[in-house]
């Protein structure tokens, strides 16, 4: 097998409670032993419970630094000291010639199934910070060093996707995060970037002051996404009149879950705005799944495979006068990225799921295992944020991430609120400088 590799950086997961005094040192000590090396570390440290990831790069990489070697089937190249290897398929498929690659439309114009497997360059130099190859046809290609060493496999596989800040209770109130103000929120990119950089690494966040309106709400999200229309619609509005074949139009609490796990691709963003409440209970719950997840993946890294592996069935079926619908999506609880097992997405509502017949019977009770351990890691009390949601504040929640509920309530409680089209929220952040990759 081919592939390319790059040894060098640092992958940091999973720290432990209990080492927060410890910290400071332990980092401190880190970028010491560090500093001789040509890796740069970011971000800063925040939290002691945090699981996190640095991105790494080359630094120094010249002319005179880099050296290469030619291998039967791959192209070696130390830059810096750090050996590279990358197939020679693979680099002409990647040529940013004009001929290969539209730089204005940032598409691919070279025809990869036509390129010989066998293929090898005839000239291989290194100028000017650029690793440059002379193909047989006579064709030039020429790659920057640090793109090169930026998009090589080990390096991706070692940099996690978003960084993120996870969090349980504790975490979240201490880190004191601002609520954007409408107005500002409606005017000013520097009030949205803000807004995002937030919602990027906690899953939640929140604008205040917003007009207690259907059509007011809707402005809002409109302003950092798309408006996912489903069978719900696009906005909507619920009390607890069973309007729809859901327990959410009820006074019931809810225990914490995740929105359409019975759809293939679950809604990216939730948002909920409570436009009028005439009674009392009815707070809202949040947790970071993936906080909890990571602390399955610590305790018992077997049920955390078995949960990322394991398809499971969701299904969303309403049998009213005016709504006819049987919604299904099949996927495991937890999603992760094949090339670094970081989980990027939680299916988890144990209200919609369906019969547990994709399970095989020597994994069945297996599977029951690793869901009751996730289940009471979600309900340590501790890993609780609850928020009161009021006219004029209006939150949104990752739902790939960031599981939500309710306690009952009694009286008139009428929310609105939609989905929001994950790609568009991230794209949006993306425009404004902020790095948003999942």
């Amino acid at each position: 097998m081919i592939c390319v590799m790059i040894n060098l950086g640092l992958s940091l997961t999973k720290l432990g409670t209990k080492v927060s005094a410890t910290l400071p040192c332990l980092w401190s000590g880190i970028a010491r032993c560090l500093s001789g090396l040509n890796v740069k570390l970011r971000p800063a440290l925040r939290q002691a419970q945090v699981s996190w990831r640095h991105r790494t790069q080359i630094r120094g990489c010249s002319d005179t630094s880099a050296t290469f070697h030619l291998h039967q089937d791959c192209l070696e190249l130390s830059c810096g000291g750090t050996p590279m290897r990358f197939n020679y398929v693979w680099l002409r498929d990647h040529c940013r010639s004009a001929a290969s690659y539209s730089s204005s439309t940032h598409q691919r114009n070279v025809d990869t199934g036509s390129i010989e497997l066998s293929i090898r360059p005839d000239r291989t130099t290194v100028e000017d910070g650029h690793l440059v190859l002379t193909w047989p046809d006579g064709h030039v290609s020429k790659y920057s060093l640090s793109w090169l060493a930026e998009n090589s496999y080990e390096v991706k596989k070692q940099s996690t996707v978003q960084p993120r800040i996870l969090w349980n209770s504790d975490i979240y109130k201490n880190a004191n995060i601002p609520s954007a103000k409408y107005s500002k929120f409606m005017s000013s990119d520097d009030e949205l970037k803000k807004f995002l950089q937030p919602y990027l690494q906690y899953g939640i966040a929140f604008v205040d002051d917003v007009p207690a309106t259907v059509e007011a709400t809707e402005e809002v999200t409109k302003r950092v996404s798309l408006i996912r229309e489903t069978t719900y619609g696009k906005m909507w509005c619920f009390t607890s009149d069973f309007a729809r074949g859901d327990a959410a139009y009820s006074q019931l609490a809810l225990d914490r879950h995740t929105d359409t796990s019975y759809f293939q691709e679950p809604c990216g963003i939730q948002v909920f705005h409570c436009l009028k409440h005439e009674g009392s209970g009815g707070r809202t719950l949040l947790v970071d799944g993936f906080y909890a997840a990571e602390k399955l993946r610590q305790k018992s890294p077997e049920n955390f495979e078995l949960l990322a592996t394991v398809p499971v069935r969701h299904e969303y079926i309403e049998e009213t006068e005016s709504h006819r619908n049987h919604i299904t999506g099949i996927g495991p609880v937890l999603n992760t990225y094949p090339w670094n097992n970081e989980i990027y997405l939680m299916r988890y509502n144990n209200y919609d799921r369906g019969v547990l017949n994709t399970v095989p019977h020597d994994t069945v009770q297996r599977w029951y295992e690793a869901h009751r351990e996730l289940t009471a890691e979600l309900r340590r009390p501790e890993n609780e944020l609850w928020v009161k949601l009021t006219p004029g504040k209006v939150i949104f929640i990752d739902n790939w991430r960031v599981l939500h509920g309710r306690e009952s309530f009694t009286g008139l409680r009428q929310i609105c609120g939609c989905y929001l089209t994950r790609d568009d929220i991230i794209n949006t952040a993306r425009c404004l400088g902020l790095q948003a990759l999942s």
